[in-house]
């Protein structure tokens, strides 16, 4: 199907678009990262449902962050980044207030009330410290004396493929593993991929990878086989505090419009949504946020833009150059004098 804007800009029914003539409304998912607690109830979630395989447990020296980025065999990605800095203006009434006593000295008193009746008095416990030779840092109540609280927050994010209006993955596919469904999602099949990786340079946020092992690409389906049945996605529905939901497209925009209007009325001004424009550079995203900071500090890029934006220009520079070099080849060949 053609469509003025079939390569950029905004388009109401990319599934239409894509030759579905009936189908659902166009569905994603709306990530409140001002909620989110950083459990990875998501992660394990996508892993489990989609027989995802196992990436690799180290952690890698970025807060507690084990999975680094997106890949072919992590389709959501939990990002941590410490900040010293309050959250907006809002004033938890702790500001300026010791830390208290440590419970570790609470504790350990009731152990050791305990221990006397305990059997062999609790010797099989290997309660007792041993030095091990590493280097020590105090916690904060650790040492005498009162310790005034840091202005510090956590910011908590869970990353997913963004299911993008224009698809860069989609639109350099030369083989068709990669198409659009009827619910306005990007799949890929695996068994039609033929690992060239193309994919993976047409994505603007750096998504899609291919796996070591075999070379085929893969990311988030967005649990295509669950909307079929009329489920939600494995993700969404672990989330614990509500951070990933899941709806109609246009139902999570008025949502995050108004999720958007309250913090800033609680004093949080930096809160801002990312991926819900239509107008930006990939018409916008299936699957947006709300974030407390720029994108960079999440790791996402500021300006993303699919490949094919700039598809037209390209054509005709290269025609104008091509009819340039034609010109200079036959006002050479009309030049020449015969010998």
């Amino acid at each position: 199907m053609t469509h003025e804007h079939s390569l950029y800009g905004p388009l109401a029914d990319p599934a239409g678009n894509a030759g579905h003539d009936e189908h659902p409304p166009r569905v994603g998912f709306f990530t409140d990262t001002s909620v989110c607690i950083g459990c990875k109830a998501c992660e394990v979630a996508c892993k489990e449902w989609n027989n995802v395989p196992e990436d690799g447990l180290n952690l890698l020296g970025m807060s507690f962050d084990n999975t680094g980025m997106l890949g072919a065999n992590s389709w959501r990605h939990v990002a941590f980044v410490e900040q010293d800095r309050r959250l907006g203006q809002q004033d938890a009434g702790l500001g300026g207030l010791p830390a208290g006593p440590p419970f570790s000295e609470t504790a350990a008193q009731v152990v050791a009330g305990a221990m006397p009746g305990a059997e062999r008095a609790g010797g099989q416990l290997g309660t007792a410290p041993v030095d091990l030779g590493f280097p020590s840092a105090e916690l904060l109540g650790r040492t005498p004396g009162e310790h005034p609280r840091t202005d510090f927050r956590w910011l908590m994010a869970s990353d997913v493929c963004k299911h993008c209006t224009h698809a860069g993955c989609l639109d350099v596919c030369p083989t068709g593993a990669l198409f659009r469904t009827e619910f306005g999602t990007v799949v890929v099949q695996q068994d039609i991929c033929n690992g060239c990786g193309y994919c993976v340079s047409g994505c603007p946020y750096g998504v899609i990878d291919r796996r070591p092992d075999d070379g085929r690409a893969a990311k988030c389906t967005l649990c295509y086989d669950r909307l079929r049945g009329d489920l939600e996605p494995a993700c969404a529905k672990a989330c614990p505090t509500k951070s990933i939901q899941f709806g109609p497209l246009e139902e999570l925009r008025e949502r995050a419009a108004q999720r958007l209007d309250e913090l800033h009325a609680a004093g949080v001004g930096e809160a801002r949504l990312y991926g819900a424009d239509p107008d930006d550079g990939v018409g916008g995203d299936g699957a947006f946020f709300l974030l407390l900071d720029e994108p960079e500090v999440y790791g996402l890029p500021p300006d993303p833009v699919v490949p094919t934006r700039d598809l037209g220009s390209t054509w005709k520079s290269s025609g104008a150059a091509a009819a340039a070099l034609l010109a200079a080849a036959v006002a050479v060949f009309i030049g020449r004098r015969p010998r």
